[in-house]
């Protein structure tokens, strides 16, 4: 599996949209790629349709998303039929990547190490990887094949991601978009009394480091 920081494998996959190399399908865009055990299967039917209803939001913050299940292309696009009814979508804009021989899963780390297929091979866990514009890893998160995933949350470690990738700002837990962030270390007592909304909170140790700020613009 790649590290955080990693340069991002360029992989070239067959996919519902047809032959794809990663990075140029991802050009200048922020990207997710996020995994499945198979087609027809209950929890990931619930996953794909809820990226297709959220899709809006992905493209407001120059995402892309791509999927992908051990099964074949062909495969795939009769499954879709069964996501758009399932979740009343009128289209389904977003590819699906083909890897029947799980040889993407085996390359990214994905494969779930105690749920089997009806052959006896593992199945690919539920891996999300979000990849920066500069094609390397800002986050990965693998959840076993059972535990569906929250995208709402992902659509929030996102906003976290691209706020703090252009502002020297961290955000704490729990926060949302417009929320107050943490004032890094790095910035000084002086610097930091400047910032709109400043507070900071008194801790045993005395030690000056619990700061809020305003979101910056």
């Amino acid at each position: 599996m790649p590290n955080l920081g990693d340069v991002f494998p360029n992989f070239e996959a067959d996919t519902t949209i047809g032959p794809i190399k990663f990075h140029d399908f991802l050009g200048d865009s922020w990207g997710i790629l996020f995994s499945h055990p198979a087609d027809y299967t209950p929890v990931c039917t619930t996953e794909l349709g809820e990226v297709a209803k959220l899709l809006p939001e992905f493209a407001n913050r120059n995402v892309k998303v791509i999927a992908v299940s051990c099964d074949d292309v062909e495969s795939h696009k009769g499954w879709i039929g069964d996501i758009k009814a399932y979740k009343k979508l009128e289209a389904f804009e977003y590819p699906i990547i083909s890897d029947p021989r799980r040889e993407l899963a085996i390359q990214l780390g994905m494969l779930d190490p105690v749920d089997k297929d009806k052959a006896g091979m593992p199945v690919t866990a539920r891996a999300v990887f979000i990849v920066g514009p500069d094609k390397k890893l800002k986050l990965s998160l693998l959840y076993p094949a059972t535990t569906g995933r929250n995208f709402v949350e992902i659509i929030r470690v996102i906003d976290s991601l691209q706020l703090t990738a252009y502002k020297k700002v961290a955000t704490p837990a729990n926060w949302t978009q417009g929320e107050k962030c943490m004032v890094l270390p790095s910035v000084s007592k002086e610097d930091a009394e400047k910032l709109p909304g400043y507070e900071a909170t008194a801790v045993p140790s005395g030690k000056n480091y619990m700061r809020l700020a305003d979101q910056p613009k």
